[in-house]
């Protein structure tokens, strides 16, 4: 084997992935079709992306965070403050807003979070990727720009990737290749879901008239961003009624056009700073993987983008598979761990797609959806209401690990930075975590955590049958 996985795709998905493998020693190579340069001229100005709360906790598990906290500068705010210092508003469903203010801070889960419920804030895709990649260099990750998975052949032993004229033998091939994955399209994986009946537009423009800050219409939605110095960020969305032409460049014509269909309003885009163009098309992987060959990220899933959810469930993917894709070729998984990984993620790709479409359908411009919008709308100004939502959103109802504090003032995330599972308990405990060759620390409340911050244990019964379930037998 030259590798014992290569993963095609580069973002921040494949990149977070090459990370949690290269923590565990495994060899990985990682092949992008595109250089640096040319990702920040694809994404431009509309590069930034949310994180939620999961994704925050497990960069922090890894010792991240200060490297994100850095590469967030210059990304925009997340929603501005109140006179508390609070966001303003803390998420949306289907563009209807929550406010923090309404939020029941006794709730548990908002509780053990503190400020962190909003999420993360925004970074820019680029810088966040960038950094993933010193650290994965750092672990020995070998990363290619420019090459492009473009071929393989998989048998029971392993895969022989093609990118152009060079080939290279690997254990295991992931697709983290975005929507349209050749992976996925190669492995012949179906990808089952629902056409677009939106399409939107993203530009940074320049217009001569009058546009109103944003509304709803017959045809569509829009928005309109001052940005400063002229410029401004619009963003119409208007219903079609069959495919969507993804190669039709997004030019100014094509942005003008459509801006004024949609509001109404006769203005004119005088310069296009930056455009581009999403649908809600809503599809998902019948299988995250096949043999030797697995998916994650958009090349498993593709929803609409309301939310922020997209990027954080395909690094929720690469956390989730790492240590069980690590574990398996090291010899060291229990039978069928791998097999957990559909089980698990799968289900959660499907409810963000759920939560993605029914935000589609309150927005559709016919009076019975116009009226159920009026309905949600009371609801989020309610407290019960805005705190399901914003758990919902940020993904607090997902978390699993508590954010212990020890004696010596270390923090449960501060034992994790090693990828390695750990456990909490009394010193009698320590005996098992020898054995194991997990990492251990004294503390009140019995836990084991897995690699990726999941609770495998918490006291009750056996902490040794648990993990013979998950890992089988020692690390050493």
């Amino acid at each position: 084997m030259d590798f014992d996985v290569v993963i095609a795709g580069g973002g921040p998905v494949g990149m977070t992935l090459a990370v949690e493998l290269g923590l565990a020693g495994v060899s990985v190579l990682v092949l992008e079709g595109l250089t640096p340069t040319r990702r920040r001229e694809v994404d431009g100005p509309m590069g930034a992306r949310a994180m939620n709360v999961p994704t925050v906790e497990h960069f922090d598990r890894r010792g991240l965070l200060p490297a994100v906290r850095k590469a967030q500068q210059g990304a925009p705010e997340l929603w501005g403050e109140d006179e508390n210092g609070d966001a303003a508003s803390i998420g949306h469903f289907s563009l209807i807003f929550a406010r923090s203010s309404l939020l029941d801070r006794d709730d548990p889960d908002l509780r053990r979070v503190g400020r962190r419920v909003g999420g993360g804030g925004f970074v820019h895709r680029a810088e966040l990727v960038d950094l993933l990649a010193d650290r994965a260099r750092e672990l020995g990750v070998e990363i290619r720009h420019g090459m492009a998975v473009t071929g393989f052949d998989a048998d029971a032993d392993g895969v022989t990737v093609h990118a152009g004229t060079q080939r290279f033998r690997a254990g295991w091939l992931v697709g983290c290749d975005g929507a349209h994955s050749a992976v996925r399209r190669l492995a012949g994986i179906d990808f089952p879901g629902v056409e677009p009946e939106q399409v939107s537009y993203q530009a940074v423009v320049e217009l001569d008239g009058d546009l109103p800050g944003g509304g709803f219409t017959d045809t569509g939605f829009y928005m309109s961003i001052e940005l400063g110095e002229g410029v401004r960020l619009v963003g119409p969305t208007e219903y079609v009624s069959g495919p969507v032409d993804r190669d039709v460049p997004v030019t100014a014509e094509l942005v003008q056009e459509t801006l004024r269909r949609v509001s109404g309003v006769p203005v004119t885009v005088t310069r296009l700073h930056h455009g581009s163009r999403s649908t809600d098309t809503t599809r998902q992987a019948a299988e995250y993987r096949r043999g030797r060959v697995l998916l994650a990220g958009d090349a498993a899933h593709v929803h609409p983008p309301f939310g922020g959810q997209g990027m954080n469930l395909g690094i929720g993917d690469a956390v989730n598979l790492g240590w069980k894709l690590a574990a398996t070729i090291r010899g060291t998984a229990a039978e069928g761990l791998l097999d957990t990984y559909q089980r698990e993620r799968h289900p959660v790709g499907k409810w963000v797609q759920d939560w993605a479409m029914a935000q589609v359908a309150l927005l559709r411009p016919d009076p019975r959806s116009r009226a159920l919008r009026e309905v949600m709308r009371d609801l989020l100004d309610t407290a019960d209401g805005a705190t399901y939502v914003v758990k919902n959103i940020s993904g607090v109802a997902r978390t699993q690990a508590p954010a212990v504090v020890f004696e010596d003032g270390s923090r449960l995330a501060d034992h994790c930075h090693d990828g390695r599972p750990v456990l909490v308990g009394d010193a009698e405990l320590l005996g098992i975590a020898t054995k194991y060759g997990i990492a251990f620390v004294e503390g009140p409340e019995p836990l084991l955590v897995r690699p990726d911050g999941v609770v495998a244990w918490s006291g009750e019964g056996d902490p040794e049958s648990v993990l013979r379930q998950w890992f089988c037998h020692s690390f050493e």
